[in-house]
């Protein structure tokens, strides 16, 4: 004989409670208030005991110095260490001893539908908490710099100004993303950088105080290939990056780039828009030699490019 056992509502909510209060209680210690003089406040976390907190490029707006309120309330100084506008990522060190550290989770084994913290400071109101779900993976958003930043987790926990940099987090207590936009005045449209990008970003400005990237001094825009072009060249898609122009003594001139050019590969990677350009221009890529292939006319041409370091 089978026993069906039910479960009341009142128990689901019960633990769906339980969950979210032991997330916020591991995880709040370490969320923090970041202030830069007369530019606002913003959150973060820390996530080493020796003070490195992650939070938002725009949080911080270059300021080397910042004063951060900890969870316990005190008022620290902390110092920038390094930051990137292009995926809107900065790290900053509070100089003070063992502080409580968030602990990062993979965001790639973050599923559709399960639930969402997010912990910061909206309008200024400290260590503030809201639940959703995460509702959608792999979303692609604009930075303030232009730069698309891929990864991005779309949620519905409610998010306003000041929340951005905290952490958005799972029940079991760990951090899989870095909260950092909200569609206004759209409701339930809240995005994170996705954990592994914020790790590996947090790494490299630990190590480098930027991010490295590759250079070719090329303007460009995704236009269609006429269909006689693709199919002539068995082209991997439909579409293609039209060189607009060219720098002067840039490795595009200096590879033979032309104004006109259609770009359909780099690196041996195919070509379809100017964001799949940009994505492969990496650190790995300066002063490497690259293939470049171009449609230039009616012909297909092979080219090769040598990119440098972006200064900024």
């Amino acid at each position: 004989m089978t026993t069906i056992h039910t479960v009341t509502d009142d128990a689901l909510l019960d633990a769906y409670s339980e969950a979210v209060v032991r997330t916020v209680e591991a995880v709040s210690p370490a969320v923090v208030k970041i202030e830069a003089e007369q530019h606002g406040s913003g959150s973060g976390f820390i996530f080493t005991p020796d003070g490195l907190t992650l939070t938002n490029s725009h949080v911080v707006a270059g300021k080397q110095r910042l004063n951060v309120t900890l969870a316990d309330g005190r008022v620290l100084r902390a110092d920038l260490v390094g930051d990137d506008p292009d995926t809107d990522l900065a790290v900053v060190r509070i100089d003070d001893g063992s502080l409580p550290a968030a602990t990062f989770g993979d965001s790639r084994a973050v599923r559709v539908g399960q639930i969402a913290v997010a912990i910061g400071n909206p309008f200024g109101f400290h260590c503030t908490v809201t639940t959703g779900v995460v509702s959608a993976l792999g979303r692609s958003l604009r930075a303030r710099s232009g730069r698309l930043i891929d990864d991005v987790l779309q949620t519905d926990a409610a998010l306003n100004p000041g929340n951005s940099g905290g952490p958005l987090v799972t029940t079991r207590g760990e951090v899989v993303g870095v909260n950092t936009a909200m569609i206004m005045p759209a409701q339930g449209l809240s995005f994170a950088i996705a954990s592994n990008t914020a790790r590996f970003i947090a790494s490299r400005l630990i190590r480098d105080g930027r991010i490295r990237r590759a250079y070719i001094g090329v303007g460009g825009q995704t236009v269609p290939v006429p269909r006689r072009l693709v199919r002539a060249h068995q082209l991997a898609g439909p579409d293609a990056v039209l060189v607009v122009s060219v720098e002067p003594s840039s490795p595009g001139a200096a590879a033979g780039l032309r104004p006109g050019d259609l770009i359909v590969s780099f690196a041996g990677q195919p070509i379809g828009a100017i964001d799949e350009l940009v994505r492969l221009l990496t650190d790995e890529r300066i002063a490497s030699r690259a293939p470049i292939v171009v449609v230039r006319g009616v012909e297909l041409r092979a080219l090769e490019i040598v990119p440098i370091e972006l200064r900024k």
